[in-house]
């Protein structure tokens, strides 16, 4: 699988011969719908502390169980579509999501909720799953535009979940999002098991223990993957602190914005997601290091615009276009240079390196409204400068200093 399919715009897209285009439709959906179980919370977390009086520090940990709980699916859940049908795999899948979401939208306590959202969490690796479903179906010729093409409903699904759910809740509260969304799970399930057909796998020569054994062996084994996965954890931190914590200061007096205004800051975010789809192609030509550290750059450099939020809202627009440019076109060339080392273990590479991506998301969370209940908005921008300076320093170590060591490789 090339990286650069998964953030192909719409026209680049197509079906191979072992996909119908509505199946190809309908995974592309059901990835859409699945992570955007996991990000829809951000513009609510406002909404939901004040229903469950619970301090505005705590809001983050909403989203931080969400990813510990994607972390946990990454490792243990994904690794399962080696060893049994993927088509029940992901029938169970929705099935179980449509629950979770359902206690989360009538949980009244705030271990309730936290306990809903870390299975959301848990079973939104769907993603994952269905992205080696088609990696199956597909022809081998045209597996990678394939794979491209399903895969690309992940960045929208991520960028329009704040949108619709804060529409929703505007309208009739936040947990009728929940329950919206598990309505819309629960549908999700019902197709998938009237129209997928049965994707059975070769097995591996290895039981489950072994199968997850390998996967954590990889961190080891695998330089690549331990220096492109700490950029993905710090980049995908910076990603949440702003995500995260931008509705608090939106929601606030003096600005006042409703969950469906602070949900159009997504389309910005969606611009920045497409144009990113040529990090893919930069790669392939062998500019990773260059594109890596332009990206890296300009990440840093968006928190200064983001910084005027209560100033001018073109300013944040510029901020949010930025850096959700700099994230997907460091998150796709990542991805390109670590299935390049490893092409016999793709799917295990997959998982381990997701579990940088949802380890950053949750710490950038938890830490991004601790410090904005504590010290407000401008101390949550040098937060995330910090963080996307660090991720900029790292790069410049690993990248920049062996090539200009006497006898390395370029």
């Amino acid at each position: 699988m090339t990286s650069h399919d998964s953030t192909l715009p719409q026209s680049d897209r197509t079906t191979a011969p072992g996909l119908t285009r509505g199946m190809t439709l309908l995974f592309s959906l059901a990835c859409g719908l699945a992570v955007a179980n996991v990000y829809f919370v951000q513009p609510l977390l406002d909404s939901i502390t004040q229903d469950l009086r619970i301090a505005p520090g705590l809001a983050g940990t909403v989203v931080t169980a969400t990813q510990a709980g994607y972390a946990v699916g990454l490792v243990f859940i994904v690794a399962l579509g080696d060893r049994v049908n993927r088509k029940h795999l992901m029938v169970c899948q929705t099935l179980l999501s449509a629950v979770a979401l359902a206690v989360a939208g009538c949980a009244r306590q705030w271990p309730v909720l936290l306990g809903a959202m870390v299975m959301v969490g848990m079973l939104a690796v769907l993603v994952q799953v269905i992205v080696a479903s088609v990696a199956a179906l597909a022809s081998p010729q045209q597996r990678g535009r394939a794979v491209g093409s399903v895969t690309s409903g992940v960045v929208v699904g991520i960028l329009l979940a704040r949108l619709v759910s804060g529409g929703i809740a505007d309208l009739a509260g936040w947990r009728m999002a929940y329950f919206v969304s598990a309505g819309l799970m629960l549908i999700l399930c019902v197709v998938l098991a009237r129209t997928v057909p049965a994707i059975s796998t070769p097995r591996p020569d290895m039981s489950y223990a072994r199968l997850i054994g390998s996967l954590f062996a990889l961190f080891v084994t695998e330089r690549t993957l331990r220096t492109r996965g700490l950029l993905a954890l710090l980049i995908f931190a910076a990603f949440s602190v702003l995500w995260t914590a931008m509705v608090l200061p939106l929601s606030a007096a003096p600005l006042s914005l409703s969950h469906t205004q602070i949900g159009l800051f997504g389309l910005a975010g969606v611009a920045g997601a497409l144009a990113a789809s040529k990090a893919g192609r930069w790669a392939d030509r062998g500019l990773s290091r260059r594109t890596t550290g332009i990206a890296l750059a300009l990440l840093t450099l968006s928190w200064l615009p983001t910084a005027f939020l209560q100033v001018s809202w073109l300013a944040l627009i510029a901020g949010v276009i930025m850096l959700d440019f700099a994230v997907q076109a460091v998150h796709v060339t990542n991805q390109s240079l670590i299935f390049a080392a490893r092409p016999d273990a793709q799917s295990r590479l997959v998982g381990a390196y997701m579990c940088f991506y949802s380890l950053g998301s949750a710490v950038g969370a938890s830490a991004a409204t601790q410090v904005y209940a504590q010290w407000g908005w401008g101390a949550v921008c040098l937060l995330g400068a910090l963080i996307s300076a660090t991720a900029l320093a790292w790069w410049a170590w690993t990248d920049l200093m062996p090539a200009r060591a006497p006898g390395s490789r370029p």
